[in-house]
């Protein structure tokens, strides 16, 4: 079965040459089928808005595998939390931000609870030794309520351009693997 892969943005968009932008192009240069959502509004982003939006393209898209970066994590967790979803192969819930982020642009994503189901097969969290926006510590603890397994990168920042994450090769060779 042919994988269909849904990249999901953060706060700010992840426009070139964010690794999301590059794995999009990465995947679609291979003839593989992706969807890269750009959210509305990203700088300025709402909750019931990205829901409403994320929640049809999941209807019409229909992914196997759904990637996350940042405030995205948040909102998977929102959906899983509002709504029964079709469950994906796998979940990559990369950088997200402290369950208790106080940014005055996001404050309608925030608070959110831990859901107990992620809608996923299979989940992996990817953190940063040293991303501003969530600890170690914390997306340790957060891996572990989720029961899920984490991949620790060193000091990768918040896993974006800044943080030297324009190509990640790693990412596409995780869902190459998924495919086969």
């Amino acid at each position: 079965m042919k994988q269909k892969i849904l990249i999901l943005h953060g706060w700010g968009g992840s426009d070139f040459p964010h690794w999301q932008s590059w794995l999009s192009g990465e995947i679609a240069k291979d003839y593989g089928c992706v969807s890269f959502l750009k959210l509305s509004n990203p700088d300025f982003p709402n909750k019931n808005e990205w829901i409403e939006e994320l929640t049809e393209e999941l209807k019409n898209f229909k992914p196997n595998i759904v990637v996350c970066h940042s405030l995205a994590n948040i909102l998977w967790f929102h959906l899983c939390n509002e709504l029964k979803i079709t469950k994906i192969e796998k979940l990559f819930l990369v950088a997200p931000p402290s369950l208790e982020c106080k940014v005055e642009e996001l404050k309608s994503f925030f608070p959110c609870k831990i859901p107990t189901n992620l809608y996923a097969k299979e989940a992996l969290l990817v953190a940063s030794t040293n991303d501003p926006y969530m600890s170690l510590d914390e997306a340790s603890l957060l891996a572990s309520s989720l029961g899920v397994e984490m991949v620790i990168l060193q000091n990768a920042g918040h896993i974006n351009t800044d943080g030297g994450y324009g190509e990640w090769p790693w990412m596409l060779e995780e869902i190459k693997n998924i495919s086969q």
